[in-house]
């Protein structure tokens, strides 16, 4: 089997549902690992996930959530609830792994383009605030960015490309199938699925989540 590249949208926390979802893909050691963002906050191990990308040199886009975290560490805000557990379990070559994460990540071989919220069409992602890139779900009746899916369209509908961009973030829009952008946020760790794109064959795969760990909020 040729050498694959598999996207994953938001794990959360999920590691198990994570390995359910490897084992489903099949992935080899020849295969390229990437998440969408949102390793942490709100499911049962984020340290563990974060982990399990680090040390087997997998990749990924920083999430909103992640960057909550990381705030804290610099001592910017405060956490309660499954964000203190996942930061407290964090090790100092975990901090340094998701410091140095980017907020988009070119994929030139599948002229795609990973990014956990989004990028509003007619920009290129170079020009946008990181808020913007992390928490993007919908563009407004005038064309502006917002983080909250009732405030308009899914900015994902209006991407024309030239890239394909595949992003995560939106749980309550679901699985997003677009011209030219595919949402992989599938709700897992509010007992929905997590869900992959595996490239080149453009194909989605999903387990079902194991329970629902957090309720679901925009």
């Amino acid at each position: 089997m040729a050498a694959r590249t598999v996207i994953v949208g938001d794990i959360h926390g999920c590691g198990a549902e994570l390995h359910d979802l490897l084992e489903e893909v099949g992935l080899t050691a020849d295969d390229a690992l990437i998440s969408a963002g949102d390793l942490l906050g709100k499911g049962p191990d984020g340290a563990g996930v974060v982990r399990f990308f680090r040390e087997r040199g997998h990749r990924a886009v920083l999430g909103n959530h992640d960057a909550k975290l990381l705030a804290w560490r610099r001592g910017e805000r405060t956490l309660r609830g499954s964000h203190r557990d996942h930061a407290e379990g964090l090790r100092d070559e975990d901090w340094a792994w998701l410091e140095a994460l980017p907020l988009w990540l070119r994929l030139p071989e599948h002229g795609a383009i990973v990014v956990h919220g989004g990028i509003v069409p007619g920009r290129p992602v170079e020009s946008h605030d990181p808020s913007v890139l992390m928490n993007l779900r919908s563009l407004t009746p005038e064309g502006l960015p917002s983080k909250h899916v009732e405030d308009g369209d899914p900015w994902a509908q209006h991407w024309r490309g030239p890239e394909i961009v595949v992003f995560g973030h939106d749980a309550l829009r679901g699985l997003q199938v677009h011209e030219k952008a595919i949402g992989l946020d599938t709700g897992c760790v509010y007992g929905g699925e997590l869900t992959a794109l595996v490239l080149p064959e453009a194909k989605i795969v999903s387990v079902p989540a194991r329970a629902a760990y957090a309720p679901i909020e925009g």
